[in-house]
């Protein structure tokens, strides 16, 4: 999957393409319904397929003082779409001046002469555009007279007919239900980033930790969860088992939130390598203990109830 920047870049071969539009946090089922309905459309037409999406995230741009929200930052949300199958992500740079085209130029300054679009699949509450003026019906009625054709998805519902959401998506991490996510995301909700060095306490009560900082994601509840971990092994990915805690370690008086993960029979260096860790399950919220020795009593147990957790 080739990745462009912005709307200007794309090249000839691309361009008269089939694109969906959204921001796509999280690539739940319901936009997954969207990105793979583009996908059928453009290869029963015999052109690219495409998205379209925003970086940063809008949301961010209008409130950049409100604390992290994003299910998928630009690695994570790449991997998945492309995992789907599309042959080119537009990652369009988002920002005031960008902001500031209306619903119109929107639709005729970049998807009809810009990226020349043969079609356009977007989500039933799809808006955009200055004020986000625009939807999907002025897409389709816009596009009659830009030359391309406009699919709306209907919205999709899980089991107990509630819509699929990424909103819904964060409530279910904050409240510390990720098997709940899992089955909005049709996967494990994921945190990955670089393995930092910590201050070494759990190497000290004999359970060494991977660490990790998480500035540009959704923070879930603070507690102890089961976790699958994958390690960068090149072009692949080598997952291992583990129990992880994210919180600020009030045993210890911190403050600063971190994601500490222990990986099973593992005894490898990881200071510096790309970590993914997918959280599988939550155990406990996140404790006070007297000391350290309590502290590893306790560890004991998440681990012997992680172990179980990811035996399912």
């Amino acid at each position: 999957m080739r990745i462009f920047r912005h709307f200007t870049e794309l090249p000839a071969a691309i361009r008269g393409g089939v694109l969906a539009l959204g921001n796509f946090d999280g690539v739940h089922l319901g936009h997954q319904n969207i990105l793979n309905t583009t996908v059928k459309t453009a290869r029963r037409l015999g052109v690219a397929a495409g998205a379209m999406t925003f970086e940063p995230h809008p949301r961010t741009v209008f409130n950049p003082d409100k604390p992290p929200f994003r299910l998928t930052p630009f690695r994570v949300k790449a991997r998945l779409i492309e995992s789907l199958g599309l042959d080119f992500l537009l990652m369009q740079h988002f920002d005031l001046a960008f902001a500031a085209h209306t619903a119109e130029q929107f639709t005729d300054d970049i998807l009809g002469e810009a990226l020349g679009a043969v079609q356009i699949v977007v989500g039933y509450d799809f808006a955009f555009g200055h004020g986000r003026k625009g939807n999907g019906a002025m897409l389709q009625t816009r596009g009659v007279q830009k030359g391309f054709s406009v699919q709306i998805i209907d919205p999709l519902r899980a089991e107990d007919g509630s819509l699929y959401s990424s909103s819904r998506v964060r409530e279910m991490l904050a409240q510390g239900n990720p098997r709940q996510a899992a089955q909005l995301l049709g996967r494990d909700w994921e945190i990955e980033g670089r393995v930092e060095l910590g201050d070494q306490r759990g190497r000290q009560l004999g359970f060494p930790t991977a660490n990790l900082h998480m500035a540009d994601f959704l923070l879930p509840a603070f507690g102890v969860y089961a976790v699958r971990a994958g390690i960068d092994k090149g072009e692949a990915t080598q997952w291992l088992p583990g129990v992880a805690n994210f919180g600020q370690r009030p045993t210890f008086g911190k403050e600063d939130r971190v994601l500490e993960v222990h990986l099973f029979d593992f005894d490898g260096d990881l200071y510096g390598r790309h970590l993914r860790v997918a959280l599988a399950d939550f155990l406990r919220g996140e404790q006070k203990f007297d000391g350290p020795a309590a502290l590893k009593v306790q560890i004991e147990q998440d681990c012997v109830a992680a172990r179980r957790a990811l035996a399912f």
